[in-house]
């Protein structure tokens, strides 16, 4: 039976929402984390931008040392040879390729300098480059499909799968589909080109993560392999997109999905640790009702809710919050705190160290580590974690090629 895979984009689409940044070490402990917990893909890059040309490599070597598991790094590009053969040439062999297909965009973004067939022919030849140049997967975006004829998109990825294409992204960029329409068109374009379908929806209705599951839904039953988009708290362009943890727990916990199985080996345990990462790293905070990591998630205050959720949890609560590596009582650390960053010590430094476990066999090897340390707190203008502090520990090449910016 087909399945259903997830390609998070939030070091690509949310991080080029408007007042969303995250410093290149910020990007790869996203990518890091996404790995522990077992995510398909990350859309992790521009790779055909300069400024990202050391954040790739560096992830990339990171890969190769097992730092990302089974993650599966993919760049985005334009659907024009120019952006793939800078791709290929950054050593990015994974990648998706957009081009708007709707009348609404041929008419009125490319103003007559693109037509439906010419759409097409860029993109197969966008796809033929990159499978010659040695690409592992190709996929191909529809950009604003929700808003394109059908059967041109039938023609679409009938032309993409003869040129190589592995995958179909259906993009309601709009986020204008509803649970409904996006099921059954999903539906369609599996049966008719037998093509797997890789869902991209944005939440201006507020139906990013219900259209998501039901397109998913509509591909399974269609007879392929469903690959969900998503971003950690929902953060993307406009109103956002399918929240990553909200999509996982409708599929796990949402009546009628039982049957529709999930191809990735997850660890929900990480979930609350990377969405309170993200959070910080965006200073974004998660609403209150968030599901899953919000406040009130497990809150009761009704006295109706309280007294059932005291006798069972099951009564008022779906699913546990142990499950998403949420503990009963967080503590923060206070009284004396010791901390180390851009303006550190090397006693401070060693401390810090010494409480996660490293220890260093002499104050040289202290004082490059601290360099770096410095370097990273100056980058990012955020308090180090603990898990950002181990990653420059531990691959501190990789690390200090992060924190470098080719001009």
């Amino acid at each position: 039976m087909p399945k259903i895979y997830f390609i998070d984009v939030t070091n690509r689409d949310a991080v080029q929402a408007s007042r969303i940044i995250l410093a290149k070490l910020q990007k790869t402990m996203v990518n890091i984390y996404l790995a522990q917990l077992g995510v398909h893909q990350s859309e992790f890059a521009f790779p055909f931008l300069k400024h990202e040309q050391n954040y790739i490599q560096a992830n990339l070597a990171l890969q190769k040392k097992g730092a990302m598991g089974n993650l599966v790094l993919e760049g985005w590009c334009r659907a024009v040879i120019a952006d793939v053969d800078k791709a290929l040439k950054n050593d990015v062999k994974d990648l998706n390729l957009s081009i708007s297909t709707s009348d609404q965009m041929i008419r009125n973004k490319f103003q007559g300098k693109l037509d439906h067939k010419q759409v097409i022919q860029e993109m197969k030849q966008a796809v033929k480059f990159a499978r010659d140049g040695g690409c592992r997967t190709t996929g191909v975006n529809a950009e604003d499909a929700s808003r394109s004829d059908i059967s041109f998109l039938i023609e679409f990825i009938q032309a993409a799968k003869e040129a190589g294409a592995n995958r179909f992204r259906y993009c309601d960029t709009l986020g204008c589909d509803t649970p409904f329409s996006i099921y059954e068109r999903i539906r369609k374009l599996a049966e008719a080109t037998g093509m797997a379908m890789e869902l991209h929806c944005h939440n201006d209705l507020g139906m990013g993560v219900a259209n998501s599951v039901c397109g998913a839904k509509g591909a399974l039953d269609g007879g392929v392999d469903a690959y969900v988009n998503t971003s950690i708290n929902g953060i993307g362009e406009r109103a956002g997109q399918a929240d990553l943890l909200g999509c996982l727990l409708a599929l796990k916990f949402g009546v009628g999905f039982e049957k529709y199985p999930l191809a990735d080996n997850l660890d929900l345990k990480v979930i609350a640790k990377l969405a309170r990462y993200a959070s910080e790293a965006f200073g974004v905070p998660i609403p209150i009702n968030q599901p899953g990591v919000g406040a009130n998630a497990f809150a009761h205050e009704s006295g109706i809710h309280a007294d059932g959720a005291l006798k069972d949890r099951r009564n008022y609560e779906l699913y546990d919050y142990e499950l998403l590596g949420i503990e009963e009582e967080e503590r923060q650390c206070t009284g004396r705190v010791i901390t180390t960053g851009e303006y550190g010590g090397v006693s401070g430094l060693k401390h810090v160290y010494e409480k996660l476990g490293i220890t260093f066999p002499n104050n040289g090897q202290a004082q490059q580590i601290l360099e770096l340390v410095q370097y990273a707190n100056a980058h990012t203008q955020q308090p180090l974690t603990d898990d950002e502090l181990r990653l420059i520990h531990d691959y501190p090449e990789e690390v200090k090629k992060l924190l470098i910016v080719n001009i």
